[in-house]
């Protein structure tokens, strides 16, 4: 049985056991309610659910708690980030009372599925799925919403927004056919019953993936690693879109690696770092391994990992500059899972093929192979790393043996990683300037090249403006294509830079689209 993640306390949990529920009106709470809550705590967790149906008279009281307190979720105690002391979780308390009852009903699910999810559930016959699924249908119990709506309004609370979602993914879970050892079709919990939370549950997640804080998105890490386990969650994931936007995350390593002060709660495994964001990027990683097993599966989900290059540059940078041997081994691992998937299985409809060749490709325009080389050289305590790189070595060579000098450099602006090269000299151009066209004659190559004049490496923009230049040399009025595609103006901004190569570069391209016979001014 899988345990559920590891997540801190609530910051004001030394208040839990001094609420006061009768004063509480505006939670509804019946009499009855109200003892169930002062029994449950008066005894054993294990006694109250080692009935079935106490048990969901439990939880369906403390989702109904959930969903009348977490209307004031935004209050004072969804602004305290540090775990407070005994005197300061009595001041939250009184300053806001239905705060701390929202984290009370959040702390006491996480208790009960972890409860559930342990040897001792299995050893008494009670599950998740005879807790939070009745009936003979075995549906899930309508409650679930009170979850759903704490992560959606609790914005800012980080305990409460991240243990929800962890809360609700568990619960899901267990109704998906393949989390049922091998039975699909045996009694348990209807799955129909929880395709819409799981899809609203996606949808949540996506939403804060959006998110440029590294805070928000670690809300998202312990339930989206949860879902990873189920084939379920990770195709409605995948649907959602979910794969473009874990990559974004990923490639969004600067401002990450300059966040050196540890977030206030750990990660999803407990872990508390120096530098937090290196286990965020393991965990965002590890989601994106999870995925890569779907790629013979399903024709969109290799479409989606082949869509701009992304999902590999975003692997590919991970292997390359990744400060843990952790980090290192799921982007080897979900690499390796692209460079030998396969398109037999489930063919694109009347679309192009993506398969392992397409990904080696990308690997190779993103830098891999000389990635590679330098891991080669280092001592990895994990022998899967030294097996991955060892067969990621192989398909990398074998593959660009079989690639021609054009389609090195296609994949190589494709990917934006451009590095000084044979592919960037006046020979070259002067043999595929034609090629620039593009099969849609559309200069779509011509288009990436301009848009990489604006990136940050100052590497890359210079390459890109000697390419541009070159390609208005070579390629019949190219210079009137260049200037109508909004390269001249580009280039002109980057003729005063203080990097004097790309200075120097950029004043090149700006004369080789404005001079007809450039070599008799060279």
């Amino acid at each position: 049985m899988e345990e559920i993640a590891k997540i801190p306390p609530s910051p004001v949990a030394a208040a839990f056991r001094h609420i006061q529920w009768d004063p509480l009106t505006s939670l509804r709470l019946t009499p009855q309610e109200t003892a169930l809550l002062r029994m449950a705590e008066s005894n054993p967790l294990e006694y109250t659910l080692g009935d079935a149906r106490d048990a969901t008279m439990y939880v369906r009281v403390l989702l109904k708690l959930l969903a009348e307190a977490s209307l004031n979720v935004a209050g004072q105690v969804a602004r305290i980030s540090e775990v407070c002391n005994e005197q300061l979780a009595l001041d939250a308390l009184d300053a806001d009372p239905l705060g701390v009852a929202t984290h009370y009903a959040i702390a006491k699910l996480y208790t009960i599925l972890t409860t559930l999810s342990s040897s001792w559930a299995v050893e008494n016959g009670v599950s998740v799925g005879n807790v939070f699924y009745v009936g003979t249908e075995g549906d899930l119990i309508e409650q679930w919403k009170s979850l759903l709506r704490v992560m959606s309004k609790g914005k800012g609370d980080a305990y409460a927004q991240r243990t929800s979602a962890l809360c609700l993914a568990h619960v899901l879970l267990v109704a998906c056919p393949s989390q049922r050892g091998g039975d699909s079709k045996k009694a348990g919990p209807s799955y129909a019953s929880a395709i819409e939370p799981l899809e609203a549950l996606t949808a949540w997640i996506i939403s804060q993936l959006k998110s440029s804080s590294v805070t928000t998105v670690g809300t998202t890490v312990p339930a989206t690693m949860a879902l990873m386990r189920a084939t379920e969650g990770r195709q409605i994931f995948a649907a959602s879109g979910g794969i473009k936007y874990l990559s974004r995350q990923l490639r969004q390593k600067e401002r990450r690696q300059s966040s050196g002060s540890p977030q206030s709660y750990p990660s999803a495994s407990g872990e508390r770092t120096v530098n937090s964001s290196v286990q965020q990027l393991y965990e965002l990683g590890f989601c994106l391994w999870c995925l890569t097993y779907e790629l013979n599966n399903f024709a969109d989900v290799r479409a989606d990992f082949s869509k701009d290059g992304l999902p590999v540059l975003a692997l590919v940078e991970l292997v390359s500059v990744a400060p843990r041997e952790k980090v290192i081994r799921v982007a080897m691992a979900a690499l390796r899972n692209l460079a030998t998937c396969s398109a037999d299985v489930n063919p694109e409809p009347d679309a192009q093929r993506i398969d392992a060749k397409v990904f080696l490709g990308e690997m190779i325009g993103a830098g891999l192979m000389k990635a590679i080389g330098l891991l080669r050289e280092r001592q990895f305590s994990d022998p899967d790393i030294v097996d991955d790189t060892e067969t990621l070595h192989k398909l990398l060579t074998d593959n660009f043996k079989e690639m021609t000098r054009w389609e090195v450099y296609e994949n190589e602006v494709k990917t934006g990683q451009l590095q000084w090269g044979s592919t960037h000299t006046d020979a070259f151009f002067k043999e595929n300037a034609k090629m620039m066209e593009g099969k849609d004659g559309d200069f779509g190559l011509i288009k990436i090249l301009i848009s990489l004049l604006s990136s940050k490496e100052e590497d890359v923009a210079a390459i890109a403006c000697f390419d541009l230049g070159e390609f208005c040399r070579f390629y019949p009025n190219g210079r009137h294509i260049a200037k109508r595609l909004g390269a001249k103006e580009m280039a002109m901004t980057l003729i005063e830079h203080e990097n004097p190569e790309l200075q120097h570069q950029a004043l090149q391209c700006v004369s080789k689209m404005l001079v007809q016979n450039w070599e008799y001014v060279k």
